[in-house]
């Protein structure tokens, strides 16, 4: 399991297992000097990333696993060939997004999308006791992933990398070789396609503020409880009527 949170900047990344934490090039320095057992750091740092931007290309989580596993052997295998150990994040991204473009073409799966606009981000899963609102929440999820899915791999990928990864407009552009401006103006498009990308799949009135369930019940109980234990109503804190 890969637990990390990256800071904000993306320079240093905690790791919550007891590992010392360590910058990118340090790491890369020190697994080509022969601490292989480091990469691992490196895995758990960048596995969702990875993940997220070949999933934006091939829309398969097989596939995209798939790519990752490659992306990082192929990453320890030319990892001495690194000029800037600092820029290593850009580095294996960009590895990354060019095995998903290869598996793509090779799959035969590979379309333009169009090239014209869409995509925003969706913020993570929240965690609950109510099995009715982790239900709720998995299905939000669902469609939201459904909806990027949609989008053109363009905007796709601009999601991923500024609204979810949470990169600069410049550290975006930089990966895919996009202007600062024409990544804002992408992701600003990205946020209103998404919209009607979900209300095309919502319908025009989704069933919104439900209260059913254990909560109607929680609530149904206590108003019960305060109920029967009124003996009037003045002592409920009533006035009669007239």
């Amino acid at each position: 399991m890969c637990v990390a949170e990256r800071s904000h900047g993306g320079g240093r990344i905690h790791i919550d297992d007891g590992s010392p934490v360590l910058e990118d090039d340090e790491i890369v320095r020190r697994v080509c000097g022969g601490e292989h057992e480091l990469f691992d750091q490196l895995l758990r740092r960048y596995n969702q990333r990875l993940y997220r931007l070949a999933r934006a290309v091939l829309r398969s989580e097989v596939e995209a696993e798939d790519v990752v596993q490659e992306t990082w052997l192929r990453a320890f295998a030319c990892l001495s060939q690194l000029a800037e150990p600092s820029r290593f994040a850009a580095w294996v991204s960009r590895i990354a997004l060019y095995e998903a473009w290869a598996r793509a073409r090779r799959d035969r799966k590979w379309r333009s999308d169009g090239w014209d606009e869409t995509a925003d981000h969706v913020a993570g899963a929240l965690t609950s006791v109510d099995p009715e609102r982790t239900a709720s929440e998995q299905e939000l999820q669902r469609a939201l992933e459904a909806a990027i899915d949609a989008l053109p791999e363009k905007y796709r990928l601009v999601l991923i990398l500024r609204g979810i990864e949470g990169l600069t407009a410049a550290e975006a552009g930089h990966l895919l070789n996009l202007s600062r401006v024409a990544v804002n103006t992408r992701f600003h498009r990205a946020r209103v396609l998404l919209r009607v990308e979900l209300s095309r799949r919502a319908g025009p009135w989704p069933r919104v503020f439900e209260f059913l369930g254990t909560r109607c019940r929680r609530m149904r109980e206590q108003v019960m409880g305060r109920v029967a234990g009124a003996a009037r109503p003045e002592r409920a804190g009533c006035a009669t009527a007239s």
